[in-house]
């Protein structure tokens, strides 16, 4: 019985001598990882995901353009009247229908030249002789005979009746001069101005 309990004690001596002489291995380390690295990796396969099932959209676009360029247009010059020419301005210069005749430069020794001077020494300008050219000439046509048979207006200026020129002169039935100088005085005493009569003319069909 001792021996047998002799054996048992040597043998756990041994044991235990040879225990620290065991290596165990070290308690096992986690690798540490980037949390940069991590981020990186998953939105790059999160791009590679989407890129690769997102479907292909092709856009449908013309391959050419066409410019167009609207151009400015170049405005017209105003025309500047001659020097020394007055011009009138107003309503008088224009009759109700916002159109006066143009200026038209009368023919020398002509009744519209006789006129033309009358008119200048009045102190109106080109724009109411262009006014008493249209007046007359839808009036009488410029004839010194000109007779209207159903109210008896005659001459140029057509006078109702014609006898009235005489006023001016005895030779109111022949005479351009007298026919205007009589004409010019009628106008600037009713209306004012040629381009007044005009105007009147145009609303009412006579002045």
């Amino acid at each position: 019985m001792l021996a047998a309990f002799s054996v048992l004690a040597t043998a756990g001596f041994v044991a235990a001598s040879l225990v620290p002489l065991v290596s165990f291995p070290n308690t096992a380390e986690a690798t540490e990882l980037d949390p940069m690295s991590l981020y990186a990796s998953a939105v790059e396969d999160a791009q590679r995901y989407q890129a690769g099932d997102a479907p292909s959209i092709e856009l449908d676009r013309a391959s050419e353009y066409t410019v167009y360029v609207k151009t400015t247009p170049t405005p017209t010059p105003t025309p500047t009247p001659p020097p020394g020419k007055k011009s009138s301005s107003g309503s008088s210069s224009r009759s109700s229908s916002g159109w006066s005749p143009p200026f038209v430069t009368p023919n020398p020794g002509s009744a519209q030249a006789i006129a033309y001077d009358m008119v200048t020494s009045r102190g109106w300008g080109d724009s109411e002789f262009a006014c008493l050219v249209a007046l007359w000439k839808k009036e009488s046509g410029w004839r010194v005979n000109a007779y209207n048979a159903s109210s008896g207006a005659y001459g140029i200026a057509q006078a109702t009746p014609g006898r009235k020129m005489a006023s001016v002169g005895s030779d109111w039935e022949t005479n351009p001069t007298t026919q205007i100088t009589w004409g010019l005085g009628y106008i600037q005493g009713r209306y004012g101005t040629p381009c007044g009569a005009w105007g009147k003319s145009q609303r009412s069909g006579w002045y």
